[in-house]
């Protein structure tokens, strides 16, 4: 963190933004400049720099600033405690903008506020301060391709063995394949993404696709009869959607607290809306040699698809698809409703699927 640290010891009688002391340990505060005008910028997922603007007198006297960083929707409660150390911040007095970094107290996708104070340091320990600035908001960014090349690493190690399969297939209620039929023109249509998986992907609340799935039972080669999404199964061959005119794409890497990890992944015809998303901000795979969802030629010519084995694949297919490619029916197995993933939330403390920034 350039300037920054973490409050390491007390900082005795500090007041808190949009309030006075009393308390006759902090001195001088009328004869600090107090900023103005504050502005962020060049903001990450954990990172941003800021800076303000602050009258002549008094500057020569600044030694350090304290910075009062709030998650938006803990700022009446989150005030400045001493023993809240990760989000309240002291810098010795350098040139501005400084840059704040810490994936300990800065999360992406975040709305945080922001508030700044002048101060200096007396030789007894104690602190002048100015007034506390005005209190601004603003938002951590997504995960940048650095990061979810991170993430990829982390995927790749625990992706084992590569199985086959045929068919992509999606579990839902019967009443969505009704809608899709009679008031969808006979197809099912691209929906944002919801916000399950690392809070960082940007691909959750933006990209719109169809999920789908691939993976297999190890002992019988077809896709599993149980489902946490409904009873009925629209299944379509793996060709039509999996081709040499698509990119593949990936997206996330999470667990939600259990011992199963997924892998988010896109697939994206060449040249569509998806795909045009997707470059530049998602890594990119060789469709034919990647240890997750490979197609690829046998040595008649004929394709051949393969699916990690020890991950689960959460497919996302950015175009619409009708219902005619594929066949619909119903499945017998159990509706376990605990193993759904919308709106899941990515469970901060696993080492497999974290990285060093923001979860």
């Amino acid at each position: 963190m350039s300037g920054f640290s973490g409050v390491s010891k007390t900082l005795n009688r500090v007041c808190f933004p949009g309030t006075d002391s009393a308390d006759a340990g902090i001195r001088d505060q009328d004869n600090l400049p107090v900023p103005q005008q504050i502005q962020i910028s060049n903001v990450t997922c954990d990172s941003f720099k800021i800076s303000w603007d602050m009258d002549r007198r008094g500057r020569e006297r600044i030694t350090h600033y304290f910075i009062d960083l709030n998650k938006k929707e803990n700022r009446k409660e989150n005030r400045f405690k001493h023993k809240d150390v990760p989000t309240k911040l002291v810098a010795k007095a350098v040139p501005l903008p400084m840059t704040v970094r810490g994936h300990w107290f800065l999360s992406p996708r975040t709305e945080y506020t922001v508030a700044a104070q002048t101060a200096a340091k007396q030789p007894d320990g104690e602190y002048s301060v100015s007034q506390w600035s005005e209190i601004i908001e603003f938002c951590t960014a997504d995960y940048s391709t650095v990061h979810l090349d991170q993430l990829l690493q982390k995927a790749e190690a625990i992706a084992g063995r590569m199985l086959p399969f045929s068919v992509f297939y999606r579990n839902q209620q019967r009443e969505f394949f009704c809608q899709a039929r009679d008031a969808q023109c006979h197809c099912m249509l691209p929906a944002v993404k919801d916000s399950s998986g690392s809070r960082g992907s940007p691909i959750s609340g933006k990209l719109e696709g169809i999920f789908f799935s691939c993976n297999t039972e190890f002992n019988t080669g077809e896709p599993p009869q149980d489902s946490p999404y409904g009873s009925y199964r629209f299944q379509i061959q793996a060709d039509i959607l999996f081709n040499q005119n698509t990119n593949i794409y990936f997206g996330d890497f999470y667990c939600m607290y259990t011992s199963y990890h997924y892998v988010i992944l896109v697939l994206a015809p060449d040249g569509s809306k998806g795909d045009v998303f997707c470059k530049g901000r998602l890594p990119a795979l060789d469709r034919s040699n990647n240890p997750f969802l490979t197609c690829s030629k046998e040595a008649e010519g004929s394709p051949c698809f393969r699916h990690a084995q020890d991950v689960i694949l959460e497919v996302i297919y950015t175009e619409p698809v009708d219902l005619s490619l594929g066949t619909v029916s119903q499945i017998r197995g159990h509706q376990l409703m605990s193993l759904s993933t919308l709106n899941a939330k990515k469970d901060p403390s696993c080492k497999i699927c974290n990285i060093s920034v923001g979860r």
